[in-house]
């Protein structure tokens, strides 16, 4: 019976760090609160390939995604934000997700302090999304 409780708990997470040029992507479970960098997603001007974001969905099947929020530091939002709300709901719309969002400020930091070094293009954008995913596991437990 206890089996069966913490698999209804366990839930896979897809984690997004929106940009306007890159959304970082990772992929998670709450089973293990842990998070993995999976890769980019190239994006015009904030607007994403929404094909590419199609074939991660359909790819990993997320109970959840979490989409960062670039918050300023005092906690307030910035156009950004709205921007990343706005891709949000669009995630919701598009392909019926269950969408959360997660304070997302100094995650890139955190992604450069875990490699002691600056990543590479690719993998910097995908590390802030694991950090910005971990974040949310963390709060979830």
């Amino acid at each position: 019976m206890a089996q069966s409780r913490r698999a209804r708990r366990t839930r896979s997470v897809l984690g997004f760090d929106y940009g306007l040029r890159w959304i970082g992507v990772a992929t998670g479970q709450t089973a293990t609160g842990t998070a993995t960098p999976l890769t980019r997603i190239g994006a015009r001007d904030g607007v994403p390939d929404w094909d590419a974001v199609g074939r991660l969905i359909e790819e990993w099947q997320p109970d959840v995604v979490v989409v960062g929020l670039p918050l300023n530091m005092d906690g307030s939002e910035s156009e950004l934000c709205a921007r990343a709300r706005r891709f949000g709901r669009r995630l919701a719309g598009r392909f019926a997700q269950i969408v959360e969002f997660q304070d997302e400020r100094l995650s890139t930091r955190e992604a450069y302090a875990r490699m002691h070094r600056r990543p590479s293009a690719e993998a910097d954008h995908a590390l802030a999304a694991q950090v910005i995913l971990e974040d949310w596991l963390n709060a979830q437990n």
